[in-house]
């Protein structure tokens, strides 16, 4: 399994990745898709919304189960990742790729030292 050292990642599975400045793509981990199975739909109803860290932006639906999504940072919902709307078995085939969920503007880059890096993400999950 794959944990980019690049990338911070939140407890509850989803990784951040700094793009431009304050700017970030986000999506679930590897481990996240493993779990929840075969991917079949990803909602993100809040583009251009600004919104706290730990709040929900979107939910995915696996064959068996639905699951909230969780912002990583403060921030403003910029896009969502519009290939998903076809395909939203790229978050299972390319998690850190073609599979990113949104983009968003984060509020205090201060905000990522809470995270944890890759080490301390794949302890937490066992691996």
């Amino acid at each position: 399994m794959e944990f980019p050292s690049e990338l911070k990642y939140t407890e509850e599975h989803e990784w951040i990745k700094i793009e431009d400045g304050n700017i970030a793509v986000i999506g679930i981990t590897e481990f996240a898709q493993s779990e929840l199975g075969d991917i079949v739909f990803v909602e993100v109803e809040t583009v251009d919304e600004e919104l706290e860290a730990n709040e929900v932006f979107g939910t995915i639906e696996a064959v068996k189960t639905v699951s909230d999504l969780f912002l990583p940072a403060n921030g403003k919902v910029l896009e969502f990742n519009e290939k998903l709307n076809d395909e939203p078995e790229l978050v299972n085939t390319d998690p850190y790729g073609d599979g990113w969920i949104i983009k968003m503007e984060i509020s205090d880059l201060a905000d990522l030292d809470s995270l944890l890096d890759s080490e301390t993400y794949k302890n937490q999950i066992g691996q």
